[in-house]
């Protein structure tokens, strides 16, 4: 591999314990999208023969690795939490700078990815198996779990911290090794993580992150024999792509993928919270969550009071640099996902009533970033395409119903299921939401956005492979079940 140097603004590759330029010599520059005139650093921009040497690496480590025990595993990851800790402020900013999420949103990001660090490194200490009665009075059966071996982990640029956090902690404490590669648009934010895990000091090979473009490193580790796992999270088109190219081969796969998450407001509600909560789980983070509230479907008799308290509530939005006191939303991510956003705000217009928003912000220092106006669509139908597609940006579309019934029926009329909430303080309205929402995280009185790390996350229908991160649903997928016969 390339020999360069690690610096402040120029990342590299870590493969096998050393920070390695690629062997193209070619990088992507990194730009805030609050102020393109500020470059955040530079990332490797790798090849396929970058990635085999990372894969190599994890391979040779991975029999010494699965072989200690799952305790000194943990130390490992309780000396990541402390560093991680430490330079919280400073990986914020970077995310920040890099992403354009707010910084109290990002330094709440970053003491996750603390969090979480801690949570697994303590799965090392608890039971993996269960002693089962067997038909033979003179033989011991129970079982263990064996780890998968090499796994390759795939994080998008909305949370660059926690999403690649929760994918490898869990994957590390159960004796895999790993090969990362991040989001570009987030990787020099991820390659400070990794810098939390050099030095904790985790045997060489152990993990590994190798930036560049998707279509080259991600479908890399698909295809890569030597590849046991793939855990995804981004777009279904991807998604879809590398969980094929999984199959074809054997390897497990894990995807979360594309939510389309609606919030239903019964005409029992408490409409100042329902108001609060959908804004917050609808434009923080400029909509750019995967469980960000999209479709707000709200009874008739309580339609216009709610509609006007959410668009006054709207309009009051501060938007700009997410480093600057008080702004509560930043930009989109690139000038893509602008476009991308103000593509469908366009079609928005087409298919209902433009509330507030509905143009990009220009003047003064919004013409150095990629600035939206945080937008709410009314008369929107469950037909219309901003009601089915994800837009991945603060856009809002209303929706009309008359009674429960409709309500889950148009919350369910999409191919997405990944979260859902209700607001209503009667007790049979949320039994019937719990019972009859096809999703995978349906919340009560609260966003839909957000998960705890100690709970299972994940969706249904097109939102993912119907497998489950984070808390202790991440054995199953990053272990394999080993039933033990002792005669």
């Amino acid at each position: 591999m390339a020999v360069q140097t690690q610096t402040e603004n120029n990342f590299l590759n870590y493969v096998n314990g050393e920070w390695v330029g690629s062997d193209t010599n070619e990088t992507i520059i990194n730009k805030n999208p609050a102020n393109t005139e500020d470059v955040v650093g530079q990332v490797q921009k790798s090849s396929r023969d970058d990635l085999n040497k990372a894969v190599s690496a994890a391979n040779t480590a991975r029999n010494s690795w699965r072989n200690l025990a799952g305790a000194q595993r943990g130390q490992y990851l309780f000396k990541a939490a402390d560093i991680l800790e430490s330079r919280l402020e400073e990986i914020a900013e970077c995310m920040t700078r890099e992403m354009g999420k707010t910084f109290p949103e990002a330094k709440g990001e970053t003491a996750r990815g603390v969090a979480i660090l801690r949570y697994y490194a303590g799965e090392g200490m608890r039971k993996v198996g269960d002693v089962i009665p067997s038909s033979d009075s003179e033989a011991l059966m129970f079982t263990t779990r064996a780890p998968l071996g090499v796994v390759g982990v795939i994080t998008p640029w909305n949370f660059p911290v926690a999403i690649p956090v929760w994918k490898t902690a869990p994957a590390l404490i159960y004796g895999n090794t790993v090969v990362l590669k991040p989001a570009t648009e987030a990787a020099v934010t991820c390659a400070k993580v990794f810098e939390c895990f050099e030095e904790a000091g985790l045997p060489a090979g152990v993990v590994n992150m190798v930036t560049g473009p998707g279509s080259i490193i991600g479908q890399g580790l698909a295809e890569h024999p030597e590849v046991n796992g793939i855990t995804f999270t981004g777009s279904n088109i991807v998604g879809k792509s590398i969980g094929q190219t999984a199959l074809e081969r054997g390897a497990k796969y894990q995807l979360e993928m594309g939510g389309k998450n609606p919030v239903i407001v019964a005409d029992d509600a408490d409409l100042d919270l329902a108001v609060e909560a959908t804004i917050s789980g609808g434009l923080r983070s400029t909509g750019q969550k995967c469980t960000a509230t999209s479709r707000v479907i709200v009874h008739s008799e309580v339609y216009e009071k709610f509609k006007d308290k959410l668009v006054s509530k709207v309009k009051e939005i501060s938007i700009g640099d997410g480093m600057k006191d008080g702004i509560w939303m930043g930009p989109s991510v690139s000038e893509s996902q602008l476009n991308t956003v103000l593509s469908y705000i366009e079609k928005g217009k087409e298919e209902g009533t433009l509330l507030c928003g509905g143009e990009r912000l220009c003047g003064g220092e919004y013409d150095k970033g990629y600035f939206v106006a945080p937008t709410v669509f009314d008369d929107i139908t469950t037909d219309a395409v901003i009601a089915q597609e994800e837009i991945f940006g603060p856009v809002l579309a209303l929706m009309k119903v008359e009674d429960m019934e409709e309500a889950i029926d148009l919350a369910n009329d999409v191919e997405y299921g990944l979260s859902a909430s209700i607001f209503t303080t009667n007790i049979q309205k949320m039994l019937s939401f719990i019972n009859d929402m096809d999703a995978g995280l349906v919340r009560i009185n609260s966003e839909s956005a957000g998960v705890e790390l100690q709970a299972p996350f994940g969706g249904m229908k097109q939102s993912s492979s119907h497998s489950r991160e984070q808390g202790e649903a991440a054995k199953e997928f990053f272990t394999a079940i080993k039933t033990v016969f002792v005669k």
